[in-house]
């Protein structure tokens, strides 16, 4: 970006604001062979919360409350006091610390130390768990990623791709290098796609005039012929026949159907959806993206994040961020009730350092 005054800092703020209001919203529907988007929007209904303008309302009766999430006491309006733990929200954590410690220079290698010593074993899961047992059997990327890992192309390596979109701004293809060298750790293929094409969705988001050309933008940094980048031009050129949101993912859903609710390209079309109908507008985005389903707290994590980025966190809505009480859970070591706001003003401070480290390096 041009500057990175204080307008970019409550843009990053907004960022971390979006991704931890979103992924609370769908934490407590966060498993989506059970909560189909039927079933979501049903839950909804019987609370007579539809449309969705705020957290998940508590349940209306006791066979919904006994299916959802074990932390939605924690996640549903009224009941929110600061964020709950989560992995969505941890990697952006240790994103964070890894750009601190070792720099934009970073090696795959560095991610994996950092994750054994940061990182409780029990809170990582499919490919991100496969991975952290390989590198304690002394296995070194890439094979840390394809070894004994059935999860190579599911959603986890585009959870942890924010952190490189905010300290990237404006710049989608860097960002989208740093995501590659993080997510091969742990994926492989559209695994690998999935967490370029989300660093630089959110680095587009900075300077994009419109959330269209940030996802078309954040296309350009994936190969086009990939199942990924297919699936969102699907879900764009669906977009643009003025086709409802709910048909968009009925037909997007039969077409990705047999890849299982956690794999990227399904969810990333939720998210592409979610981002496109929503149009810039914060609650209807997350809003949207969570009711689409599958791994809801995830998608809308980065739905979030990218609306957040777009906005600024002075537009998001005070129903999403003040009962967040600007404090975060974190199993990651030496983060638990870090203050959201400190954690923005690191990231902000990293961007410029990142700005600053490449125009030093441009030929006179």
């Amino acid at each position: 970006m041009s500057t990175m005054g204080p307008e970019f800092a409550d843009r990053v703020l907004g960022g971390w604001l979006g991704r931890i209001a979103g992924n609370m919203l769908g934490k407590p529907v966060e498993r989506g062979d059970l909560w189909t988007r039927e079933r979501i929007d049903g839950y909804l209904r019987r609370a007579a919360a539809l449309p969705l303008g705020d957290y998940l309302p508590e349940p209306a009766d006791e066979s919904d409350a006994r299916e959802l999430r074990p932390e939605w006491r924690q996640c549903v309006r009224g009941r929110v006091h600061g964020s709950c733990r989560d992995d969505d929200v941890d990697y952006a954590i240790l994103g964070l610390h890894l750009l601190e410690t070792h720099g934009f220079g970073f090696s795959t290698e560095q991610v994996g130390e950092l994750w054994l010593q940061r990182l409780p074993y029990l809170q990582t899961f499919t490919a991100e768990r496969a991975a952290y047992r390989n590198l304690v059997n002394g296995l070194k990327p890439p094979l840390t990623a394809t070894y004994d890992n059935p999860c190579q192309e599911w959603i986890g390596a585009l959870i942890r791709a924010d952190v490189f979109g905010w300290t990237c701004p404006g710049d989608p293809r860097r960002a989208a290098a740093l995501a590659r060298r993080d997510a091969v750790l742990s994926h492989s293929g559209n695994g690998v796609y999935g967490a370029m094409w989300a660093a630089a969705l959110v680095s587009a988001a900075f300077t994009a005039p419109t959330v269209r050309q940030a996802v078309d933008t954040a296309l350009t940094v994936v190969p086009a012929g990939c199942r990924l980048a297919r699936t969102v031009r699907r879900v764009v050129s669906l977009h643009e026949t003025r086709l409802s949101w709910e048909d968009t993912l009925t037909t997007v859903s039969a077409e990705t159907s047999g890849l299982g609710w956690i794999h990227v390209v399904p969810n990333v079309a939720v998210l592409t959806a979610g981002l496109l109908y929503g149009d810039g507008d914060f609650t209807r985005t997350i809003a949207l993206t969570v009711r689409g389903g599958l791994d809801t707290d995830s998608n809308g994590a980065t739905a979030g994040s990218v609306a957040g980025v777009l906005t600024g966190a002075r537009a998001v809505p005070d129903q999403w961020k003040a009962p967040l009480e600007d404090t975060v859970r974190s199993a990651v070591f030496g983060f638990d009730g870090a203050r959201i706001s400190d954690l923005a003003e690191r990231t902000a401070r990293l961007a410029r350092t990142n700005a600053e480290s490449a125009l030093a390096t441009l030929p006179e």
